[in-house]
């Protein structure tokens, strides 16, 4: 099936017009719903006549959220090019790793990074375009602005199939090793739309004011079709900076944004925060990572009902699991147990629970998670190998162990990989983590298994308290020992000042495990 994405644009430019459509914070740049379709035109229009992006090409972004932002969604659907949205704060050498997996013809990004990276991309051919101005002119390097004058604004009108040609390529997060490539379609983007629409809540309308801290290139991603389609406003914020986002949803009234659990930790702990009017705010999307439950019933009560949880994956770009506000409360029972789970299973959205031989488990038992959607990528760009062992059917394996309860909400309780095995029993660090996060002077915590003579492996604890805050080590432990059987407690913890993040604000459990295991073998089924 073809489809004319510009079309689709020129669609909600004639509803919504000279409405804001596209804000940026630091650059202080706003555009309405027609000047962003007539920018976007001239871009796609630009790469296309002046840097050669067209079909069987591809182009690096390494942005920040506001000019990564003008070559979103509104841009990269409307050309035939593909866009490769690697997260700004992945390391040189995995910036390096993905442009040789790719091979892009261009690569956009701020300019503050073309000295770093000229020689590399220059080697290689690529053409640099500085989304500022350059001190002094470079050979191979192009300044944005300057390559847009002159360029039509007239509709592009290209045609892309909606299922078969790749669009745009992002990187897997990577915490369990070096990141995959996942592939995307238009009508998987288009799908994305139709999934959180179908949520009863109607979580977006005219009205909306969409503040994105998180990065464009990752998890915020599906929510900017799903703000544009309803004739709402997307607010870019660079820096993960609280203080400054709390100014922000202040002084743009935002009703939206989406914040990694991490952050969301720190924020209750901001006092500058209360200097700040956060009342405008009607929704908070928070995933990426598992949330402490006592963590969130502090926000609860902080912010009020204004939470909803997602959970999803790279390989597929919708919800698979939403804890709704309404699932925020307690039950018909008084019970808040459930704020534990991922949420329900989202619609339009097939799950299976498997185990190791690929046959699903009665509600209730844990297995792998299977997802199977519109919105589910049919495989990794230039692996193969990763693809078959990965996906089947249709249905991509995610890796996580969950079970799914009676009413239908559904609950993770590890990775795989971070399933830890001791004297024989299965530990899953979710749950040592969440019990250790209730002590009231715990920030955060990694559990990993850590090498163990007799039980071959011993559950290990790393934890970063909150500022003023003190524990000992054994005041720690006994916690978690009300909590956890006998087995799970951590047989010892270590009390750090920082733990290792990815970009996504993910806690890395692999970096707090290697450092125990690169001497060591470690056997994990």
């Amino acid at each position: 099936m073809k489809v004319n994405f510009t079309r689709m644009m020129r669609q909600a430019v004639r509803t919504y017009g000279s409405k804001e459509a596209l804000v940026n914070v630091e650059r202080n740049r706003r555009y309405s719903f027609e000047e962003l379709h007539r920018l976007s035109n001239r871009i796609v229009n630009m790469m296309r006549e002046r840097l050669g992006l067209i079909r069987e090409t591809s182009y690096l972004c390494l942005l920040e959220n506001d000019n990564l932002s003008l070559l979103h969604a509104w841009t990269l659907l409307k050309g035939d090019a593909a866009a490769v949205l690697t997260n700004l704060h992945d390391s040189y050498d995995d910036h390096l790793w993905q442009a040789d997996w790719i091979s892009p013809k261009v690569a956009f990004l701020e300019t503050g990074l073309v000295d770093r990276y000229y020689d590399a991309f220059h080697s290689r051919g690529i053409t640099m375009v500085a989304m500022d101005p350059l001190p002094e002119p470079r050979e191979g390097v192009e300044y944005f602005w300057n390559l847009l004058d002159g360029v039509s604004d007239a509709d592009p009108d290209v045609e892309n199939d909606a299922h078969n040609d790749i669009l745009i390529y992002r990187f897997t997060g990577g915490t369990t090793g070096r990141g995959k490539c996942a592939q995307y379609t238009t009508d998987i983007w288009l799908g994305t739309c139709d999934a959180l629409y179908a949520d009863e809540d109607n979580l977006f309308s005219e009205t909306t004011r969409s503040m994105q801290l998180a990065p464009l290139s990752h998890g915020a991603a599906t929510g900017v079709l799903p703000v544009f389609f309803r004739g709402g406003a997307l607010i870019t914020q660079n820096a993960p900076d609280l203080v400054a986002w709390c100014r922000n949803v202040e002084a743009e009234r935002a009703t939206l944004a989406t914040l990694v659990p991490t952050m969301l930790y720190r924020l209750l702990e901001l006092e500058a925060a209360t200097d700040f009017d956060l009342s405008s705010l009607e929704t908070i999307f928070y995933g990426a990572a598992p949330i402490s439950p006592s963590k969130l019933e502090q926000l609860q009560a902080r912010f009020g009902n204004v939470f909803v949880q997602v959970y999803g994956a790279t390989e597929c770009f919708q919800p698979v699991g939403m804890l709704a506000k309404r699932d925020h409360l307690p039950d018909a029972n008084g019970s808040l147990a459930h704020l534990a789970s991922a949420g329900r299973i989202a619609r339009g959205i097939e799950v299976r629970i498997t185990d190791d031989d690929g046959k699903d488990v009665p509600d209730g038992s844990v297995g792998e998670i299977w997802v199977r959607a519109r919105t589910t990528i049919p495989g990794y760009y230039g692996n193969p190998e990763g693809t078959a062992q990965e996906f089947e059917n249709g249905f991509w394996k995610s890796g996580d162990l969950g079970y799914r309860d009676e009413r239908g909400f559904l609950y993770i309780v590890d990775r795989k990989k971070d399933m830890i095995i001791t004297g024989g029993f299965n530990v899953y660090a979710i749950e040592v983590e969440s019990a250790l996060n209730t002590h009231p002077a715990v920030l955060m915590s990694a559990v990993v298994g850590i090498p163990h003579a007799e039980w071959g492996e011993a559950v290990h604890a790393e934890i970063m308290l909150k500022e003023g805050c003190e524990a000992s080590e054994g005041e720690l432990i006994d916690h978690a020992r009300q909590k956890l059987g006998k087995h799970k407690v951590p047989k010892t913890v270590k009390l750090v000042a920082a733990l290792p993040l990815s970009p996504a604000h993910k806690v890395l459990r692999r970096v707090v495990r290697d450092q125990y295991w690169s001497s060591a073998n470690r056997h994990v089924g």
